[in-house]
C-alpha cells in the first residue's frame, strides 16, 4: 500500500479490540461503514471505518469478528455518522446494538439551512476541504483494496469531528442544539429492517389494484416471500417478482401448471418445493378474514381540511426560509395531517414541533390565525380578532 495513504488497515482481532477498547473512553468517534445488500436479503458488512482525534482505522469484518463493536457502541462515547440511517441498520444486525448516543451530522446540518446535505458539501463549506470522489460501484469485499479505496474510505471519517464541533457550536449559538438532539435521538431509535411479513406485501408495486380476495393472497404471498428470502438471505426479488405477486393475486392458480403459466413467474422460482408453498401461500391467502387482513394505514383527512393542509404547507415552507432550516425537518405534509387528524404519534404535538410548528398550525386551522403576505413576497401567519 502507498505510504501515504491515510488510515491504518486492521485485520487484527488484537489490534481492533485495542482500539474499541481506547475509544470507549473518549468523548466521541467517527463511525462510516461500506456493506453490499444486491445479492443478499441482509446487508453484508465489507469496511467499517473508525476516527478519533490522532488517528484513523480501517477495519476489515472479513477478517475480525466485529461482535467486539458492541463494546464502543454501547459505551457513553457519541458516535458521530453522517446520513446514518442504513449503517444503524447493518450495525444492529451485526452487532445487536445501536450506540448509545448518536449525532448526525447530515440531520444537524438541516437545522442551520442546508437540505439533505452531502458529507462533500459540507466539509467543503464548514472545514474547507475537498473529499475525494468515490466510485459508486466500487467493490468493498475486494482484498487488497486499491489506495483510492483506502483513501475514499478513510475521507468518509476523517472530519465528522470537526464538523461536529462546528455544528454544535452554531446550533448552541442559535438556540437549537436541543433540536438537533432530539432529532438525531428519534433517528436512533426509528425502526428499520424487514419489519413485519404480514404487512410486506404494501410495498409491493402497484398492489394499490388488487380488491378483494386478492389482498388476502398478497398479503400471505408476499409474507411467504419475506420468510422464504430472510431464510436464503437471497433478495425478495430473487424468490418471487412483484409482478409474479399482483398475477397470482389477480388469478390464485390451483396447480403448479396452471401456477407457471402466469405471466410473471418464472420457471426457476417455482422448483424445490417452491411452487407448492407457493399454491399454500394461496390457499392462507384465500382463507384470511376481514380482521386477519392487514390493511395499510389511511392518511384521510375531513375533505373540508384539506384546504388548512395546502396554507399550512406553504407557511411551513416560508417558516423555513426565515429559520434558516431544511423544511423537511420542520413538518412534511403527512405531518400535517397526522396533526389535523389528531394523531397522538403525530411529530408536530410534542417537543419543539409543536412550539414552532404545531401550535401555529391548529391555530390556523381553527381560524384563530390566518395566512397575510407581508408585502415584500413573503408568508407571515397573523392573529385573527
Amino acid at each position: 500500500m502507498a505510504d501515504d495513504v491515510p488510515g491504518e488497515w486492521i485485520d487484527s482481532q488484537a489490534r481492533f479490540d485495542d482500539i474499541v477498547a481506547d475509544l470507549t473512553s473518549r468523548p466521541a468517534y467517527a463511525l462510516d461503514t461500506e456493506f453490499h445488500r444486491e445479492r443478499t436479503y441482509w446487508p453484508q458488512l465489507a469496511l467499517v471505518q473508525l476516527a478519533w482525534r490522532d488517528g484513523v482505522a480501517l477495519i476489515d469484518p472479513l477478517a475480525v469478528d466485529m461482535s467486539g463493536l458492541s463494546v464502543l457502541l454501547d459505551s457513553d462515547a457519541v458516535c458521530v455518522a453522517h446520513a446514518a440511517d442504513q449503517d444503524l441498520e447493518i450495525l444492529q444486525t451485526v452487532c445487536g446494538v445501536l450506540p448509545r448516543q448518536l449525532f448526525d451530522t447530515q440531520v444537524a446540518a438541516g437545522f442551520l439551512g442546508y437540505s439533505s446535505p452531502s458529507l462533500s458539501t459540507l466539509a467543503l463549506s464548514l472545514v474547507k476541504v475537498t473529499l475525494p470522489k468515490g466510485d459508486r460501484m466500487t467493490d468493498w469485499t475486494r482484498r487488497p483494496l486499491d489506495p483510492a479505496q483506502r483513501r475514499y474510505a478513510a475521507s468518509d471519517v476523517t472530519h465528522l469531528l470537526d464538523l461536529h464541533e462546528q455544528l454544535r457550536a452554531e446550533l448552541d449559538r442559535r438556540g437549537r442544539l436541543a433540536w438537533a438532539e432530539q432529532e438525531c435521538e428519534a433517528l436512533r431509535v426509528r425502526p428499520r429492517g424487514p419489519g413485519e411479513p404480514d404487512v410486506a406485501w404494501w410495498r409491493v408495486k402497484d398492489v394499490r389494484h388488487i380488491r378483494g380476495a386478492g389482498r388476502g393472497v398478497a398479503q400471505a404471498l408476499a409474507a411467504w416471500r419475506e420468510r422464504r428470502a430472510a431464510a436464503l438471505d437471497r433478495p425478495v426479488r430473487f424468490i418471487l417478482s412483484d409482478m409474479a405477486i399482483l398475477t397470482i393475486s389477480s388469478n390464485p392458480p390451483g396447480s403448479l401448471d396452471a401456477l407457471k403459466a402466469l405471466r410473471g413467474v418464472d420457471g426457476r422460482q417455482v422448483g424445490g418445493g417452491a411452487g407448492k408453498e407457493i399454491l399454500a401461500a394461496v390457499a392462507t391467502g384465500q382463507a384470511l378474514t376481514t380482521e386477519q387482513l392487514r390493511l395499510p394505514s389511511t392518511d384521510e383527512l375531513d375533505r373540508r381540511m384539506r384546504p388548512a393542509v395546502a396554507l399550512a404547507a406553504a407557511w411551513v415552507a416560508q417558516l423555513a426560509v426565515d429559520l434558516h432550516i431544511d423544511a423537511a425537518l420542520l413538518a412534511t405534509r403527512a405531518d400535517l395531517h397526522a396533526l389535523l387528524n389528531d394523531d397522538p404519534d403525530s411529530r408536530l404535538a410534542t417537543g419543539w414541533r409543536n412550539d414552532v410548528v404545531g401550535e401555529p398550525v391548529r391555530r390556523l386551522a381553527t381560524g384563530d390565525a390566518a395566512l397575510a403576505f407581508d408585502g415584500k413576497g413573503g408568508l407571515v401567519l397573523v392573529p385573527r380578532s
